[in-house]
């Protein structure tokens, strides 16, 4: 997602990809436009089992090459938070067409499962972002500080229920993703804010690089919330597909993503669970 997302993969792809990314488009875009806050998923978290600390890789594909990949360390940190830390990078004939670097970490509250920090630096060829956002229930400040740039550019964004990429993902598969249940929240990845629209389509069986998996399959649509606090359709990003493991872990399995250059995959390699 910015994010944990790839690749011409885009910033908003690997975080797409990554974490998940996240909108609404056709009848319900007019609709949700004036009063979108309205319309957010507000119920707490759900009862669904924490994710076990856990080591994962994952390859990103597009145009039937593996244009990337990424290794991410979920775990408990100090003071009852949860830490995401990743890095990503695309590899072979994307790297030499486009050099792109990616290291994140989010902090999250174990408890409710809001968000709290998140540090993120991107590198494409010679040009460094760094981004850092502080969340509280008001909502998100963040710096973002460019390499061709002496002070870094600050934006504050206000709305309640705002996550980033990590904390939406952990509020969600906390949920019971009950078959035909729809879910929509705002998320902050770097510098803007999206309204994530998930539904649950229902339970297949899939294979991945990592095995076979009984899986939940979950369609992502997503909006921008311009400078005018209205919803407007993603100018990159159409839709895209998730899995999730069906079992206690429920762990991200695939993401297929449109995007304006076609079809970007997201696959876990391996997954290696600590503490049992």
């Amino acid at each position: 997602m910015s994010r944990l997302s790839p690749f011409p993969l885009t910033r908003s792809t690997w975080c797409a990809a990554l974490l998940t990314s996240l909108g609404i488009f056709g009848s319900q875009e007019t609709r949700a436009a004036s009063n979108w806050s309205s319309t957010l998923t507000r119920d707490p978290r759900g009862p669904f089992p924490e994710l076990r600390p856990a080591r994962a890789t994952y390859a990103y594909g597009w145009s039937g090459i593996t244009a990337a990949t990424s290794e991410v360390y979920f775990h408990r940190g100090d003071q009852q938070t949860l830490v995401l830390e990743g890095r990503g990078r695309t590899v072979g004939l994307a790297r030499v067409l486009w050099r792109f670097d990616l290291n994140y970490r989010s902090v999250a509250n174990a408890e409710t499962l809001r968000p709290l920090e998140t540090h993120q630096v991107e590198t494409a060829r010679s040009k460094r972002v760094e981004t850092n956002l502080k969340f509280s229930d008001e909502g998100v400040s963040g710096s973002r500080l460019e390499s061709n740039h002496a002070t870094p550019a600050l934006k504050d964004f206000t709305l309640e229920n705002l996550y980033d990429l990590h904390s939406a993902f952990l509020y969600l598969r906390s949920q019971p993703l009950r078959d035909r249940s729809v879910y929509r929240v705002a998320v902050y990845p770097a510098n803007s804010t999206y309204v994530a629209t998930l539904t649950v389509v229902g339970r297949e069986h899939v294979r991945v690089r990592a095995g076979n998996y009984n899986a939940i399959k979950l369609d992502l649509k997503l909006q921008r919330v311009n400078k005018k606090n209205e919803l407007e359709p993603h100018r990159k990003f159409k839709r895209a597909t998730i899995w999730l493991s069906d079992d206690n872990d429920r762990v991200l399995l695939r993401i297929e993503s449109q995007i304006f250059v076609g079809t970007v995959t997201a696959e876990l390699q391996s997954v290696r669970f600590e503490n049992g």
